[in-house]
């Protein structure tokens, strides 16, 4: 009896040596009026919508490095705040395109995507209309021509009359594209008589260098086409004798976005590592609009901000973490995860020293189409049993413990419609096999819209999610063994 009791004590002690440090005195600096005071910072109108490597992302990374160094933190990468990645934008050189000599004006009466085409001069003294440009197992316009190496015309599914509505959905740029590309086209035109503006710049990418190239696509007006094919867009596949220049430039710029790093060191520990993420970029501005992103990710970003004060207060009482702590904002997840993708490519800090990261992204407002009656306490807990049978026992006993919360488990399973394990910056950790909670609460009809602003946030619901993950965040930092890997990344 006297041995068993002896085994129980110090399998207790083991498992309350973090508590040793009292934490709730300092979750009481995770304020609601804390985080609303920086959310109408980080998500107001100086900000600009935080736009990916645009001078409103570059405002929100420099207030947020403040708000580190106001609480003590390390720069957490290479003597700086800021991690910089590269980010890539085309810019238009040229794009013109003559028939028999005669130019016509992109934009009005032909387009191209900059983004989906590649530098190149064409002269071509012919071309093949291939009507519709379809080839499946139901269809096939090419048959008994040879396009390898030509110029192909084909017709938009808007030229499709009496065609069966089911044949009619197979006709698609996609479609047409595969199809051009298996028979060797050189390049190809769709006829539709919606031409799109050409900007002078196309979207943001981080991937300048590609694996391969799609044949280059130009749509182009009913007036070109008759120019090109005499007036006839109908009848069988057929050579056509013309003229036609096309010409095509454009210039990769680089530009720059940046993840924002504070560390806090820890003690004994101090080589091993828990990473606190969110995302601060958001949609940026169009035309007079700005999408103010409170929620998404305002929320997450100044809960960061929070979780270092408080741990800067517990540091400054003789109580810091065992673990070091990284608090980290990153950008570019609205683009495709880019911040936490290079991140885990290009790893501050060793990530198999990492035992978990806790990401949070949009924790401040309600669900509406959650029914339960626990609306006013509740989280979405998303990914704790994926990686370590470690984590989500302590998630719930921690919450269980301080805050009693309704932890609900909806989008936890990867097969769910909605795909939210994979929609944010903790999937880049979990692929690279560090453990991870995602917190969220769910999306509402402002998600993605100049709507969501900070007046709409709940912000004391918000202020218990926040000290949720103080709490958990104080268990990682201070328990005697990093979280176990003993669960395979599906």
């Amino acid at each position: 009896m006297k041995k068993l009791l002896i085994l129980v004590c110090v399998g207790f002690s083991v498992h309350t040596q973090a508590q040793q440090m009292n934490p709730k005195p300092f979750a009481k600096e995770i304020t609601a009026q804390g985080l609303k005071e920086k959310l109408y910072i980080i998500a107001g109108e100086e900000m600009e919508g935080r736009g990916t490597a645009t001078d409103g992302e570059r405002k929100a990374a420099a207030y947020i490095e403040e708000q580190f160094k106001q609480a003590g933190l390390f720069p957490g990468f290479n003597g700086s705040y800021q991690m910089p990645f590269p980010v890539y934008e085309d810019s238009l050189v040229k794009l013109s395109l003559a028939v028999n000599g005669k130019e016509f004006t992109p934009g009005k009466d032909f387009s191209g995507n900059i983004m989906a085409l590649h530098n190149a001069s064409y002269k071509f003294s012919e071309l093949v209309f291939a009507g519709f440009g379809i080839s499946n197992n139901t269809r096939d316009d090419y048959k008994d021509i040879e396009v390898k190496g030509k110029l192909v015309l084909v017709l938009s599914a808007g030229f499709a009359k009496g065609i069966p509505e089911e044949e009619k959905n197979r006709i698609n740029v996609f479609a047409q594209q595969e199809a051009a590309e298996k028979k060797g086209a050189a390049a190809l035109l769709i006829v539709n008589n919606k031409i799109s503006e050409v900007p002078p710049k196309g979207n943001l990418y981080v991937n300048l260098y590609k694996q391969s190239y799609r044949i280059n696509t130009f749509t182009i007006s009913e007036e070109i086409a008759r120019a090109i094919a005499g007036g006839q867009l109908t009848g069988a596949p057929r050579v056509v004798k013309t003229k036609l220049d096309i010409d095509f430039v454009k210039q990769p710029l680089t530009l720059k976005s940046y993840n924002v790093l504070g560390l806090m060191e820890g003690s004994d520990l101090k080589d091993e590592y828990v990473v606190l993420t969110a995302h601060y970029d958001h949609m940026g501005s169009k035309d007079g609009k700005i999408w103010y992103g409170a929620d998404d990710d305002g929320s997450g970003t100044v809960t960061v901000m929070e979780l270092a004060k408080a741990f800067a207060k517990a540091k400054a009482a003789g109580k810091g973490p065992r673990r070091s702590i990284l608090f980290m904002t990153v950008s570019g997840e609205e683009k495709g995860l880019w911040g936490s993708a290079y991140y885990g490519d290009h790893p501050a800090y060793p990530l198999e020293k990492t035992t978990v990261n806790l990401n949070i992204d949009m924790i401040g407002r309600i669900d509406p189409g959650r029914q339960k009656k626990d609306s006013l306490n509740y989280i979405y807990i998303v990914g704790d049993d994926k990686l370590s049978s470690d984590l989500k026992p302590i998630s719930e006993a921690i919450n269980k413990k301080y805050m009693k919360l309704g932890l609900d488990y909806k989008f936890n399973d990867p097969k769910d419609p909605m795909r939210i394990y994979y929609r944010s910056d903790h999937y880049n950790f979990a692929k690279k096999g560090v453990p991870i909670i995602f917190y969220f609460s769910g999306l509402h009809p402002d998600y993605h819209q100049p709507t969501d602003t900070p007046d709409k946030i709940n912000y004391p619901l918000m202020q218990k999610r926040a000290q949720l993950v103080f709490y958990t965040a104080w268990e990682m930092a201070n328990r005697d063994a990093m979280l176990k890997r003993d669960i395979p990344l599906n």
